[in-house]
């Protein structure tokens, strides 16, 4: 009868690993399998990604496209729909956005104006795009720009 108390793995089903460079005896002593000489029996070889044995890798053979601006200013984006959705909304600040987990920190706020507010707030942020500030003022708010500098 099988119990918990004689249970055992079937034969073959645990293999032991292979412990290398512990002498001639184990089998897998002094070169440890490696082999003599050539680039695979040293430490730290191993093909890198993109290495195409010797011959120009794709990504040095591709010229480069486009301009990448490195003044590019990334903004954390809150829509008016994210606005309105907020509690305690009389004063909204760069702060408070990011407190209320609406806005990344690190990061100056813009506000767009996707979605519709209905209540009116003052909201003192980094930029204000033209279609948001005239949705907020025509519910009774007010738009102040901080300035980044």
């Amino acid at each position: 009868m099988i119990n918990l108390g004689n249970l055992s793995p079937v034969k073959g089903a645990r293999k032991q690993r292979k412990r290398l460079g512990r002498g001639p005896g184990s089998g897998h002593g002094k070169t440890a399998g490696r082999g003599h000489k050539g680039f695979k029996s040293r430490s730290g070889s191993g093909i890198k990604p993109g290495f195409e044995g010797g011959q120009m890798p794709l990504q040095r053979r591709l010229p480069k496209r486009g301009f990448v601006n490195i003044n590019k200013i990334k903004f954390s984006l809150v829509s008016l729909s994210q606005l309105d959705k907020l509690d305690d909304l009389s004063n909204v600040t760069t702060a408070s956005l990011i407190e209320s987990g609406v806005a990344d920190k690190g990061l100056p706020v813009k506000i767009l104006a996707n979605g519709e507010i209905t209540k009116a707030v003052t909201v003192t942020v980094d930029k204000v795009s033209a279609g948001a500030k005239a949705k907020i003022e025509a519910a009774g708010g007010k738009v102040v720009e901080a300035t980044t500098e």
